[in-house]
């Protein structure tokens, strides 16, 4: 298989660095807060924190993205957030323990992580071309998914175990070390805009607006926003109670927990290295709607089964069909979106995410307690059905050529 490039191998190479800090992060950082407190709310705050400002500032750093270099937030952003955990772990070393401190950090982080992924997400489609998005895309999720999923998690709690301060300093050092690895992409030059008003001055507030309008106009990007949406809803309506009915409807305690999770793992690993073959083999039109119906399968199996084996499967598939959803929507976008769009049509589309992430959050815990902990699984297999016939209908009528804006 040809190589996609040595500029993109310089990408692929500080996201797994920034990939393998946040697995570590993922881990550490509640850990360190367990260090100065046991306190629930209070450690839950922390990722409230991270979820807030992330929300809140999606949008106007699309703007940003889409206005300026995107090579500087790419490495600057990354740079930044190490030399903030690094600090940070000298704080601790020297007995500065502060929850306002760990608080302050973990904020900042939240900011620079959207700027830094959605610069990432716009630069991609300059550095491959169109029809190697898919590979492209897969390469960075594999990365993403062992880092994350098989190495961060661990080294994180080895750290932690060595010093509390340990897991801090090494997460800011593969931050900073990703940031200086981005350097060498070639500088990515302002977009040339398509979306200016003869007459009226560019503001952040006018250029979100101007992203907003443009999607609206756009019925597939449209579509697949919204249903990214709603699959975020079903996604944290399982996976906010998965531990209860891992304990309660499997039977199973923490070992056999872990084993399930990490088996399902093993399903995204797999969709991330055959997505491209078999994007290749049907096309989008057949793959995303097929995803969606295995993502319903997979939910309403789950809702009837008291098996923890057959629920480990259930979950790999689930996550199989999540990273596919994810590599084909991501790669889609990155072709038909234009070039000066990009950093906002990505804040508009993880916008829907966090927002659907929240309103799932919110009535997992109802549903749950009203109508047993089988229910949210259920009707999370019915919001991915509907799911599937609408983004069938969505792509039904694309046209069969490939190229840069058509879809295969």
């Amino acid at each position: 298989m040809p190589s996609l490039g040595r500029d993109f191998r310089w990408l692929w190479t500080g996201n797994a660095a920034g990939n393998m800090a946040d697995g570590v992060a993922f881990v550490a950082i509640p850990l360190v807060a367990t260090s100065i407190t046991t306190n629930p709310t209070v450690i839950a705050g922390l990722a409230l924190v991270y979820s807030a400002v992330r929300m809140l500032l999606v949008v106007p750093v699309g703007v940003v993205v889409d206005r300026v270099d995107r090579r500087l937030l790419i490495w600057l952003p990354n740079v930044l957030r190490g030399l903030i955990l690094v600090a940070l772990s000298l704080a601790f070393t020297a007995g500065i323990e502060s929850l306002l401190l760990l608080y302050l950090a973990f904020a900042l982080v939240g900011v620079m992580e959207i700027a830094a992924d959605n610069a990432a997400l716009s630069v991609l489609p300059a550095l491959v071309e169109p029809d190697d998005l898919d590979r492209a895309n897969g390469r960075i999720t594999t990365a993403q998914l062992v880092a994350d999923e098989f190495v961060g998690p661990p080294l994180g709690g080895f750290l932690f175990a060595i010093a509390v301060a340990a897991p801090l300093a090494a997460t800011g050092a593969l931050y900073a070390a990703a940031g200086l690895v981005f350097l060498a992409i070639p500088r990515q030059p302002r977009p040339a805009r398509t979306d200016e008003v003869p007459g009226k001055r560019p503001t952040m507030w006018r250029d979100a607006a101007a992203g907003a309008r443009w999607i609206r106009g756009q019925q597939l990007l449209l579509g697949l926003a919204i249903t990214g949406g709603l699959a975020s809803v079903a996604y944290m309506m399982t996976f906010s109670i998965i531990v209860l009915y891992a304990t309660d409807t499997l039977d199973v305690g923490p070992t056999g927990y872990g084993v399930i999770l990490a088996v399902s793992s093993l399903g995204g690993l797999l969709a991330s290295i055959s997505t491209a073959r078999m994007r290749r083999a049907v096309g989008y039109r057949i793959l995303v709607p097929g995803a969606l119906a295995l993502g319903a399968i997979t939910m309403l199996g789950l809702s009837v089964t008291t098996s923890p084996y057959v629920a480990g499967l259930l979950l790999a598939a689930y996550i199989f069909h999540a990273t596919v959803w994810n590599i084909c929507v991501v790669s889609l976008r990155q072709r038909l979106v234009p070039d000066d769009l990009r950093g906002r049509q990505n804040s508009l589309f993880k916008l829907s995410g966090l927002m659907g992430l929240v309103i799932g959050a919110a009535i997992a815990g109802p549903i749950a307690s009203a109508a047993g902990l089988a229910a949210p699984f259920g009707i999370a297999g019915l919001i991915f059905a509907g799911c599937t016939a609408y983004t069938s209908r969505l792509l039904k009528h694309e046209p069969e050529t490939v190229g840069r804006t058509a879809i295969p």
